[in-house]
């Protein structure tokens, strides 16, 4: 029975996700934000539908909102700056090669291998209404984590947003990027170790366990990969200016006050 509102939530993040066929970075991207908010809400329509939610509705609404609210940010943002910003898609497309044709059978792995990940991504708030757990610390506790998260992304793509208006040929440097090079990534992660958090009380049994984790570690490894990703774009562009690789020498790339500084080795 799990597993077959596992794949209905499935298709639901493979339909959303599918915009990716457009362009394929939209798999990881705008499609990605769909496909959370979307499969947020189809959790909870199944909890209702199988009457799980006796006594925690609230708390049901409220983790389905949450993931509505990080999809919305996340795919409105991302399309608001491709379609505003002439530069960004320029990077986009140095930085993806985009404008080459990927084949289909590469798109269609893709497209199923995001579509497991992110069903997966939202499993611990289905298996709480699912197991019929009906603690609501832990969850709340979660909540909070992945609210924090979502400001600190929100908050890091405004400053980002505006510290690149007003100094196009510098990387941003001040607010919370004083503290941590890439406070996007690092909200990304604190959001989803919240879900994370939210689900430890609700697994019960290795399958389930190993989907959640696994999805944990998935993310984290995205998002240290983005940064790698993101500081070799900057260093070919940036790389000579001393002010720049001032900045970069002692500011943690992706944890704040973690001694990480670089992700890729110097040539």
């Amino acid at each position: 029975m799990l597993w077959n509102e596992l794949l209905i939530i499935c298709i639901v993040c493979a339909v959303l996700s599918a915009v990716g066929f457009y362009k394929y970075v939209y798999f990881l991207s705008i499609g990605y934000g769909f496909a959370i908010a979307g499969g947020g809400i189809t959790v909870l329509v199944l909890s209702i539908m199988n009457g799980r939610t006796d006594g925690v509705l609230w708390l049901a609404i409220v983790q389905t909102v949450l993931f509505v609210c990080y999809g919305a940010r996340l795919s409105g943002f991302l399309l608001a700056r491709e379609i505003k910003n002439a530069s960004y898609r320029k990077t986009l497309k140095e930085a993806t090669g985009n404008d080459k044709k990927i084949p289909v059978f590469v798109s269609a792995s893709i497209w199923i291998s995001v579509a497991v990940l992110y069903t997966a991504q939202v499993s611990p708030v289905f298996y709480r209404y699912a197991n019929g757990s009906k603690d609501i610390t832990v969850p709340i506790v979660g909540i909070v984590i992945s609210l924090i998260g979502l400001l600190i992304e929100s908050v890091a793509d405004r400053q980002k947003s505006s510290q690149k208006k007003s100094n196009p040929s510098m990387v941003a440097t001040e607010g919370l990027y004083r503290i941590v090079r890439c406070p996007n990534y690092f909200g990304e992660i604190i959001f989803w170790t919240g879900v994370f958090v939210a689900g430890l009380t609700t697994y019960r049994s290795a399958g389930q366990w190993i989907m959640a984790v696994a999805a944990y570690i998935c993310i984290v490894y995205i998002m240290f990969n983005g940064a790698q990703r993101l500081e070799k774009r900057q260093m070919a562009r940036y790389g000579k200016d001393l002010t720049y690789r001032s900045y970069a020498d002692k500011t943690p790339i992706i944890i704040p006050l973690l001694p990480i500084y670089h992700l890729n080795k110097e040539k």
